[in-house]
Formats: structure tokens, sequence, C-alpha cells
């Protein structure tokens, strides 16, 4: 194909092999010739395309004919000694030369006539008047004016950009303030529904995402306007017009195609975020005690809603995301296989906690607040995580206890009964059989009566635990509303029974056996209502 166009062109590049064709056969290779634009080779200078030649000669084609052009075009507009008002053209029988102030420019064939559909004089005529021309804008654009031009525009456009980005700072501080202060809360009726922070938060960086998109526009309009400004750096300003607007172009259509499932994302986001925030609401509710749910403890708000908000997010994603950029792509799909094979075999043990703690929650072994003992631990309750539980000792140490630990282990819940004042609190004594037991029991009631924080009513009580070998062990218990101070009102009642036995002259010991008395260790029946031991028939006597 390509020699049968070469012979085509070469056929057409004289005119008298051309005047010798049938003229059908001529009318067709000249559409031919039309028609094919791979046979069209434009003559440029600097980037400036003067005209296109379609027709080559007999052993070349016409693009290396056009670059001769070229060349010729660029030498004589590189020689400033080249007049631009001298044009002429001669004509050499089957083609008509111009020249410029005497220097050979092109050679214009009766077949670049036939091809163009006009007289070869004009068409000369039109391409060397396009050949002045556009060696007088390359001059132009390189002679000391226009350079000095080019620094006059460059040193204005520099001020332009400097107090456009004072009044950008100035414009958006300005609209920062304004609007902050016109912007509050959402509440519905006493509820609020969406705070003013959060408002005022999203606004700040919509405002900040402007500006710095006004910012990058003016520091790109700067740029391509300067770097146009010189005739050098036209191709630089090209590229990078050519280096923005490539991406752009790429992600608008990307946006396009994918805006009914951004539509969709947004409208699930959208759901997922009202739903979660209607939850909160009337978590809150609850837990404070406004709102009461029948068969629904208040202290289970806000751990439900915790459960809910990670149930419904995650239900949104699974929905969500065959809609996410990317999602369908190999590379995503094994990213998330990764992820969540590294997830299932290092979380073995967090989401045992996890699984303990929302047992735990909805067990209500206990609340925060609230003294218990987990094994050895004793301590209030400072918080109840998803993974851990902590207590807070009597000496301020904070323990952290697994959740899964807490369940499997036994808990002593002290606060439970003592909202009610019914905790019992209990301490042992051992004492010799010589000692009257009722007087124990008086002396241990009477440590107990003056020992604070220990209730009244009910009344103290003293049980005689066993009757050991040598010793009686006599346990007395108490009552108090106050569990978290126990140790304290457990060391106070220690002192008191101290002081209570050696006011009476009691001794406190356990005595062992070594050897048999002369007589047997009893009370005699006149000690037995020893003080303060009381006899039958007065108030707090023992039976």
């Amino acid at each position: 194909m390509n020699q049968a166009v070469l012979a085509i062109l070469a056929v057409l590049a004289f005119s008298s092999i051309a005047r010798t064709q049938p003229e059908g056969h001529m009318d067709s290779l000249v559409q031919i010739i039309r028609i094919d634009t791979s046979l069209h080779a434009p003559v440029v200078l600097a980037d400036d395309t003067i005209l296109i030649i379609s027709v080559g000669g007999r052993n070349f084609g016409a693009d290396r004919r056009a670059g001769v052009t070229s060349a010729q075009i660029k030498e004589a507009a590189d020689d400033w000694s080249t007049s631009t008002d001298s044009l002429t053209m001669t004509d050499e029988g089957v083609g008509t030369n111009l020249y410029l102030d005497g220097r050979f420019l092109m050679t214009v064939f009766d077949a670049d006539a036939l091809v163009a559909g006009v007289e070869r004089q004009g068409l000369a005529e039109n391409h060397g008047e396009a050949i002045r021309q556009a060696i007088v804008r390359y001059r132009d654009e390189r002679d000391r004016e226009s350079f000095l031009q080019g620094l006059l525009y460059t040193v204005l456009a520099t001020i332009g950009l400097f107090v456009s980005f004072w009044l950008v700072g100035r414009l958006f501080g300005w609209a920062d303030n304004r609007i902050l202060r016109r912007v509050h809360g959402i509440r519905l009726k006493a509820v609020e529904i969406v705070r003013e922070e959060w408002l005022h938060a999203g606004i700040r960086v919509i405002i900040r995402l402007v500006r710095w998109s006004v910012v990058i526009l003016l520091v790109y309009l700067y740029l391509t306007f300067v770097l146009t400004r010189f005739v050098w750096t036209r191709g630089i300003a090209s590229q990078v017009i050519e280096f923005t607007l490539a991406p752009v172009r790429v992600f608008g259509f990307a946006v396009k195609e994918y805006l009914p499932n951004l539509f969709f994302l947004f409208v699930i986001v959208l759901i997922t975020r009202f739903v979660v925030r209607f939850l909160k609401m009337v978590a809150n509710e609850v837990s404070k005690g406004v709102m009461s749910i029948p068969g629904f403890y208040q202290d289970w708000g806000i751990p439900t809603y915790n459960i809910l908000r990670v149930v419904i997010i995650a239900f949104a994603f699974v929905v969500a995301f065959p809609y996410i950029p990317g999602s369908q792509s190999p590379a995503f799909q094994g990213m998330s296989l990764f992820l969540g094979l590294l997830f299932s075999l290092g979380s073995t043990s967090a989401v045992a906690n996890v699984v303990a703690g929302i047992i735990l929650t909805y067990m209500r072994s206990f609340r925060v607040g609230e003294v218990v003992k987990i094994n050895e631990t004793v301590g209030m309750v400072a918080s109840q995580g998803m993974l851990v539980t902590r207590l807070r000792t009597a000496k301020n140490v904070e323990v952290s206890i697994p959740n899964s630990t807490v369940l499997t282990t036994h808990v002593t819940n002290y606060s439970s009964q003592a909202s009610e004042g019914k905790l019992i609190l209990h301490t042992s004594v051992t004492i010799g059989y010589d000692a009257p037991w009722r007087q124990i029991h008086g002396l241990l009631r009477m440590a107990a009566d003056a020992t604070p924080m220990i209730l009244k009513d009910p009344e103290p009580f003293v049980l005689q635990r066993s009757l050991d070998d040598f010793y009686v062990t006599y346990e007395l218990n108490v009552y108090t509303d106050a569990p978290e101070k126990m140790l304290r009102i457990l060391s106070e009642l220690h002192k008191n029974i101290q002081d209570a036995f050696n006011e009476h002259s009691v001794q406190i010991m356990s005595p062992n056996y070594e050897a048999d008395r002369s007589s047997p260790t009893i009370v005699p029946k006149d000690r037995w209502y020893a003080k303060p031991a009381k006899k039958p028939g007065e108030p707090g006597a023992d039976l």
C-alpha cells in the first residue's frame, strides 16, 4: 500500500505525467489523498503549524518534504538579516518556487494545487503569505520588547498573587467568624441531636478545604500565565496544563461513572448516622432515668447502645462494601483476606474478653461504684469495659482484670446488700473456757456499739462458731452500709474489742493443753452474768 501511495504521489508530483492519466482515475486518486489524513504532514515553526503538505516526491513522502521545508523556514526565521518584506515567487514549469529575501523556502507543485482544488499560483501566494506571517510572529515573540513585556507581566502577576493570598485570608477569616456565630446545635425539643461544636468543626473543615482549593487554583493560574508569557517556557506551560487537566479529566470521568454508587453510599452513611444518633439519644435518656422500658434496667442503656452501634455499622459496611471504589479488584480482596486472617489469629483472647464483657453487663453481677471481691482482690469497680474490669482497692491501687477471668471466677458483691443496710462484716476471737460466754457476748456487742459506721439496727450479734479443744471461737457479726470502708471499720472494731476486754480484765488468748489442772476449768454460776452481760429478762440479754 505504501509503495502504491508513493507511486501515486510521484505521479501527481509531475504535471506531465499527471496529464496522461484518465480523468476519472485522477479524481479517485486525489480523493484518496484528501481523505487519508495519514498521508498529510504539517510544516511547523516552533510548534506553530503553518500549512499542510499532502504530496511527496518521486522517491520520498509528504512527511520528509514537510520536514525539509520546516528546516528551511526555521533557518530563514533565525537569520534576522533576512527581511520579511521581500517575498518572491518564480515559476519552474511543474512548480512555483518561494523565496524570502532571496532565500529559498519551498516549491509548490501542480499536484499540491490539484489536491487543494485551487490554482497553483494562488496556492503559492497563500503558502508564501502564511510562511511570512509565521516568521514575523516567531521574531516578535523573541525580540527584546516581547521579553521585557513578559517580565512586566510576571512582576504584576506576582504582586497580584500575593494580594490575592491576602484577600483570600481576610475573606475566609471573616466568613469563618461570621458563619460560626450564626450556627448553633440542632435540637429536638429538649434533646440536642447535633452538638454545636460538631457543626463548628465540620464547617471549619469545609472552609479550610475551600480555602486551600482557591489557593491552589490561584497558584495554578499564576504559573500558567507566567510560563506562557515567554516563548521558551510555553512548552512547559503546555505540559503543566496537560499534566493538571489529565488527572482532572480522569477523575471527572470516574466520578461521573461512579456517581450512582456514590449517591448510594451517601444514603447508607446518612441513614446509619441517623439511626446511631437516635439510639444514642434513647440510651442517654434510659441511663438518666428519663425514659423507662419495662424489663430493661437503667444501667443497660449505654452498653446496649455500644453493642447495637457496632452491629449497625458492621451491617452498613457489609451492604456498602460492593459499592466502595476498588472493592472488586483482586488487590483489594487480597488485602481484605489478609487483614481478616491477621484479626482472626491475633484477637482470640480479645474476642473472648469482649463476649465475657457483654455477658457480665447483662448478668448484672456488679455495677460501677460497687465494692466487690474478684478472686483475692477487693475494691470498688472503677470501670467496666468491653475487655477488662478495673477495681480500685482501699489503698488506691487500680487493678485490671480481664473479663474472661471475671466470668470464670466467683464474684463477691458487698454493695448489693449494703444499699439496704444488710451487709454483714464479721471478725472472730478465741477465748478460753474459763471466761463466761455471756460476758464475752456483751463485751463484743459493746465494742460494736462503740465503732462508727456500724448500724444499730439491725443489732450486732455473736455466734459461737466452735467449741475447740482448749478454747471457744466467738464470731462478732455487724451490719454496715459503707462497704467501701470495710477495712477501716474492721480496724476500728478490733481496737474497740481490745479496749473492752482490757477494761473488764478478760484476757484474749487461745490456751493450749500442757497438763491437767488440779480443778476443772469451769465458770461458776455466780459469774455467768458478769458485766457487761445481762440477766434474763433484761433488755438485750442472751437466751
